[in-house]
């Protein structure tokens, strides 16, 4: 188990350094390209390599196989991408004993769950008594707007049937082409599905509360998210300085949302999106060998290991050794005669150097092999 988990993290690790250097690659695209190599990353958590190793050796199994040489590489490809095998111990103990590191694991790797969890529920249940608090709207919008009087920022609530939420007071403070600006960011998200990222992405918080990379991706995501929602705002036609001026006089009356799946328009590095915004500078189109690179790139990361299961894993398993917990014992000769002395006793008799079985079946030999 340690060993499986161990190479699972320093293989999404891995995975995570490999995305952020291909972000670098497109730094100069559309925000939502590297906003999707992040969320990837993410997303690499929940499916380890041997998963795909299983999947690929169990389309890949063959009787023919049994019969084939193992080829070097083989060994030496599984041990690339699994270095930590699952150890056991070649002579077992007498007497059981409780190995207690991977219990104080579990039990600390609990309460990381448990005190994320509580986090992300304290906030959900502040932002779940606003919308109860809140009052409908008469404002076209593709989701329903509802008005509330705890200070949060415009936000889109909920994954499934979302709702954007305002402060009360918001429609009078703006001005019309302001409010517009704001509830273009807001469809922004409503559009992009950021609930529902966003909340797939605070469940790998939770179950790797541990690993630092976990929070930096998260940090990457949040960033991307509202730099794609800016660069669609001000391509449908809104004026930079106006846009700008909308986000921080939502900044003056409004707090930020305690919850990364409750998206709103204040999110960020405030510093850089404004001068983002007022530079004007607009990212640039995917090209099609760009889309051609990236899309390969993709494929090959989930087809590597599903061929490395396909074409290797059959033939190691079929050559690894039996993983008894003693040692299979081993003799140059073995003789089978019939018992003429007419002896009826039944038994056998193991030494290190010598087996004898008396009177015995076939059946019982298979079931003391068993039993060693």
């Amino acid at each position: 188990m340690m060993g499986g988990l161990i190479n699972h993290l320093w293989q999404s690790t891995v995975f995570a350094i490999l995305a952020g250097l291909l972000t670098l690659a497109f730094r100069k695209n559309r925000a939502q390209v590297r906003y999707w190599i992040w969320f990837s990353a993410s997303v690499k958590f929940f499916v380890p390599f041997s998963l795909l190793l299983a999947l690929g050796s169990y389309f890949g199994r063959t009787p023919v196989a049994k019969s084939l040489p193992v080829p070097a590489i083989s060994s030496t490809v599984v041990q690339a991408v699994e270095p930590f095998p699952e150890l056991t111990p070649l002579i077992s103990s007498p007497q059981p004993q409780t190995d207690w590191l991977p219990i104080v694991f579990i039990g600390l790797w609990a309460c990381g769950i448990a005190c994320v969890a509580l986090i992300r529920l304290r906030a959900w249940l502040r932002i779940r008594a606003a919308v109860r608090a809140s009052t409908p709207l008469d404002i076209s919008f593709p989701v329903p707007v509802r008005c509330t009087k705890h200070h949060l920022e415009p936000g889109v609530v909920g994954i499934f049937r979302p709702i954007l939420l305002v402060p009360a007071g918001t429609i009078e403070r703006f001005a019309p082409n302001q409010l517009q600006a704001i509830l273009g960011h807001e469809l922004c998200h409503v559009r992009r599905r950021d609930n529902l990222t966003a909340a797939v992405h605070m469940l790998v918080e939770a179950l790797f509360w541990f690993h630092p990379f976990v929070w930096w991706i998260s940090s990457r995501l949040m960033e991307e998210r509202e730099r794609a929602c800016d660069e669609s705002v001000l391509e449908l036609g809104s004026e930079p300085q106006l846009y700008a001026e909308s986000i921080l006089k939502t900044c003056e009356f409004c707090v930020e949302s305690p919850l990364a799946c409750v998206p709103g328009v204040t999110g960020a590095d405030l510093k850089k999106r404004i001068m983002r915004i007022m530079t004007q500078s607009l990212a640039k189109k995917l090209s099609m060998r760009r889309k051609l690179a990236l899309a390969g790139t993709g494929i090959a990361t989930l087809a590597a290991p599903l061929v490395v299961g396909l074409l290797y894993a059959p033939l190691l398993r079929s050559q690894s050794p039996p993983t008894n917990s003693q040692p299979v014992p081993s003799f140059e000769v073995a003789s089978i005669r019939p018992n003429r002395s007419g002896s009826q006793r039944v038994g056998w008799d193991m030494q290190p150097s010598r087996f004898t079985a008396e009177n015995t079946t076939v059946r019982a030999l298979i079931q003391i092999r068993l039993q060693r």
